[in-house]
C-alpha cells in the first residue's frame, strides 16, 4: 500500500539555537526536543533524567479521599474485599497490582476477573450477586465501570460498596459508586489525563501508601506490572506515564517477576534489554491469550505467583492459550478477508463492519486490528455471544472511531473505549442498519488523507550524521510510543553499494552510499520491501524513511537502519 510520507512542523529555530547552545549537543537531537514541547534547559533535564520524584500527588484526583477513607475502613474492620478488573492486559495487571498491595495488610482479599463469554466487558450483575453470596462488602473495580451507572445502582441496592478505577471516557451520568477515579471526568482536576487503568490503580495505592504513611520504596515492586499496562493499552508515553515506564522497564530488566520470566522464557526471548515493542509483541499477547481463550484468572494468578515452579507452569499454560490464540486469529483473518473479497460493495466503502455469528470473540479485536493494517480504514468485526452481537473497533490515525459509534448509539444496546479502540454490543437484528449508520457517519466525517497510511518524518538527516554519539544521546529519548515515538529520519538520494539483496520472507538487505557523503557505507533493513530490489540492484538513486537503532549480530553490535519505505528519485510525486 503506497504511504504519504509527512514532515512534522520544525522547532522554532530560536528555540532550537538557544537550547543547543545550554545542551551543547547536535541542533539535530535538540529539534526533536522543541518538536516534543521541550524548550528549556530544566525540561530537558526532566526528559532525560525522569524521577519518581516527579510524579503527582495522587489526591489531586477527584473521589481520591473517598476511596482512601473506604479502604482505610475496610481494612480496620477486617472486611471482605474484592479486587474486580477487566480480562485484558490492562486489567489483570491493575488487578495484579491492588490485590497483591492489599492483600499484605488484610487477609480477607480475593481477585476477579469476569468471564469474557459468560458476563461479557465490565461490571457484571454476575460478579456483584458473587460478591454478596460470599461476604464482600467492598468491590475495587479496575479499567472498568466508568459507564456502569445501572450495576453500581444494584450493587448499592445489596449493600456492596464500590471504588471505580476506570481510564475511559465517562457517559453522561457518573456511577452512584462511594467513589470515581477517573482523571477523564469533566470535574476532575487531576494534570495528567491519560494514565492506564492499571496506573489508576497506582495511583490508589500510592495515596493509601502516602496516607498511612508507608514508604514511596515498598510500591516500586509494582512498576513492572505498570509499564506492561502503558505498553499494552497503547496510551501516551508522555508526563507520567513517561516516568512509570522508564522505572518500570528498569524493574522488568534488572528483577522480572516471576511470572514474567516464565513468559519470557517460554517465548525465547534473547536480548539483554526489554522494550516497550517487546511488551507489546512478547508479552503481552501471552498474557492477553488467557482471557481471550479461557480466563482472565489465569494471567492474574501468573502475575501474582511469587513461586518460579507455579509460574513456569502457569506460564505454559497460557503460552499454550496464545498458540491457540495464534491459530484462530489466522483463520478468522482468513474469513474475514475472503468476506471483503466476495462483496464489491464492502471492498469501495471508507469502513469495514463485519458480521460471522461464528467467530471465536476472544480474537475479534486482533482481526479488526489485523483488517485495518491491510485496508487502512477504521474496522469494526462482530460476533454473535450470549445471545447478542459483539464487536470489537479500530481505527485510522487522526479518526475518533468512538465518536463514530457514539453516533449509532441509538442502535447499541452498550459501547465504551478510546479514540482508536472500542467495544459494542447491539441486537443481532440491528447489524445491518448500524453496518450503514456507521459508513454514512464515516464518510462524512473523515478526510481523504486518513485512508492512506502516513509516515511521519521527524526531521532530514546526512548519512555522516549518524554517529554513535549522536545515537547514544537518541537512545536517551527512549521509552518510546505513542506521544514520544521513536523519531523518523529520511536521507534523499542514497544508493546501494551493489551488495543489496532480499533475504528472509522479502525483506531487502541495503548497504548505503550517499552522493557528496563519502566515504562511509551505511547497513539498511527494509522489512517487506524486497520488491524493490530489481530497481535497487541497478543503483537508482532514492530516498529512504527510517529509524536507526543497533543491530547485533555475532555479538557484534553496530548501528543500521531500519528502512520503513522507499522512493525512487525518479517516481518522485511528492513535496516535504
Amino acid at each position: 500500500m503506497e504511504k504519504r510520507w509527512v514532515l512534522k512542523p520544525q522547532g522554532d529555530a530560536d528555540a532550537v539555537t538557544r537550547l543547543a547552545a545550554e545542551l551543547r549537543i547536535n541542533r539535530i537531537l535538540v529539534n526533536l526536543l522543541v518538536q516534543r514541547g521541550i524548550t528549556t534547559y530544566e525540561e530537558a533535564r526532566r526528559f532525560f533524567r525522569p524521577s519518581l520524584d516527579m510524579l503527582h500527588d495522587p489526591f489531586l484526583m477527584k473521589d481520591m479521599d473517598k476511596a482512601i477513607d473506604r479502604i482505610n475502613t475496610a481494612v480496620e474492620n477486617k472486611e471482605k474485599v474484592m479486587v474486580y478488573g477487566d480480562y485484558d492486559v490492562d486489567g489483570t495487571t491493575a488487578v495484579s497490582l491492588v490485590y497483591t498491595f492489599l492483600k499484605s495488610l488484610s487477609g480477607d482479599i480475593a481477585h476477579y476477573i469476569p468471564d469474557r463469554y459468560k458476563e461479557g466487558y465490565g461490571i457484571s450483575k454476575q460478579g456483584i450477586d458473587f460478591a454478596k453470596e460470599n461476604g464482600y462488602t467492598l468491590i475495587i473495580a479496575l479499567d472498568c465501570g466508568i459507564k456502569s451507572v445501572d450495576k453500581i445502582d444494584y450493587a448499592n441496592s445489596l449493600g456492596v460498596d464500590f471504588i471505580i478505577c476506570d481510564h475511559h471516557r465517562p457517559g453522561a451520568e457518573i456511577p452512584n459508586a462511594v467513589a470515581v477515579l477517573d482523571p477523564k471526568r469533566n470535574d476532575c482536576p487531576y494534570p495528567y489525563k491519560e494514565l492506564s487503568g492499571c496506573g489508576i490503580g497506582f495511583k490508589l495505592v500510592q495515596a493509601f501508601a502516602q496516607q498511612n504513611e508507608m514508604p514511596f520504596s515498598q510500591l516500586e515492586q509494582y512498576l513492572d506490572l505498570v509499564a506492561i499496562s502503558i505498553a499494552a493499552d497503547i496510551v501516551p508515553i508522555t508526563g507520567e506515564n513517561r516516568i512509570l515506564a522508564y522505572y518500570g522497564l528498569q524493574r522488568l530488566n534488572r528483577e522480572p517477576r516471576p511470572g514474567i520470566k516464565a513468559i519470557l522464557e517460554l517465548s525465547g526471548f534473547k536480548r539483554d534489554e526489554l522494550t516497550i515493542n517487546d511488551i507489546v509483541f512478547t508479552i503481552a499477547p501471552r498474557i492477553n491469550a488467557a482471557g481471550r481463550i479461557e480466563s482472565g484468572t489465569k494471567a492474574v494468578e501468573l502475575l501474582i505467583s511469587r513461586n518460579e515452579d507455579l509460574a513456569g507452569f502457569l506460564g505454559d499454560d497460557i503460552n499454550d492459550q496464545n498458540n491457540t490464540r495464534k491459530n484462530l486469529d489466522q483463520l478468522i483473518t482468513d474469513q474475514a478477508l475472503q468476506q471483503i473479497e466476495d462483496n464489491e460493495d464492502f471492498k469501495n466503502r471508507k469502513s469495514t463492519v463485519l458480521y460471522n455469528p461464528e467467530w471465536h470473540k476472544g480474537v475479534i479485536g486482533i482481526v479488526a486490528s489485523r483488517l485495518t493494517d491491510r485496508y487502512y480504514r477504521p474496522t469494526i468485526v462482530l460476533t454473535k455471544s450470549n445471545g447478542m452481537v459483539s464487536g470489537s473497533a479500530r481505527s485510522v490515525k487522526d479518526f475518533d472511531v468512538y465518536n463514530a459509534i457514539e453516533s449509532c448509539s441509538d442502535l447499541l444496546e452498550q459501547f465504551g473505549g478510546h479514540m482508536y479502540a472500542a467495544g459494542l454490543t447491539m441486537r443481532e437484528e440491528n447489524v445491518d442498519a448500524f453496518r450503514e449508520k456507521f459508513e454514512a457517519i464515516v464518510s462524512t466525517t473523515i478526510e481523504e488523507k486518513m485512508l492512506t497510511r502516513e509516515i511521519e518524518i521527524d526531521a532530514e538527516l546526512s548519512l555522516t550524521d549518524i554517529t554513535c554519539s549522536f545515537y547514544n544521546i537518541l537512545k536517551q529519548f527512549a521509552p518510546f510510543g505513542p506521544g514520544n515515538l521513536s523519531p523518523i529520519f529520511r536521507s534523499s538520494g542514497v544508493r546501494d553499494n551493489g551488495r543489496g539483496r532480499v533475504v528472509g520472507n522479502n525483506h531487502l538487505k541495503l548497504t548505503l552510499t550517499q552522493e557528496g557523503n563519502q566515504p562511509g557505507v551505511y547497513d539498511g533493513i527494509a522489512f517487506q520491501l524486497g520488491h524493490h530490489h530489481p530497481m535497487v540492484e541497478q543503483q537508482e538513486a532514492f530516498d529512504v524513511v527510517y529509524h536507526i537503532e543497533e543491530n547485533n549480530f555475532n555479538n557484534r553490535i553496530t548501528l543500521q537502519l531500519n528502512i520503513k519505505d522507499l522512493k525512487f528519485v525518479r517516481e518522485r510525486d511528492f513535496a516535504l
